[in-house]
């Protein structure tokens, strides 16, 4: 499947082409917005509670491993 490119213009030089390209950019982007399938409300809402819980269940584990392993070199340190 080709893809719509922008026509061939002539080669312009200075701000007049920098705006040319920039609502050439602005066009194309919101061509490629409509493409997109948003997540509904409900999935935003499920996986954002999936990854809240995942940080929340990382940020215990990391905290146990890390209070393990100062305790053990404290005792290491001190005898």
């Amino acid at each position: 499947m080709a893809k719509k490119t922008a026509p061939v213009q002539e080669q312009k030089s200075g701000l007049v082409a920098r705006v040319m390209e920039f609502k050439n950019y602005l066009e194309l982007s919101r061509a490629e917005l409509r493409k997109v399938t948003w997540p509904t409300l409900r999935e935003t809402r499920a996986t954002s509670v999936a990854v809240l819980a995942f940080v929340v269940a990382m940020a215990l584990f990391l905290g146990v491993v890390d209070l393990g392993l100062s305790k053990l070199v404290s005792l290491l340190f001190s005898a």
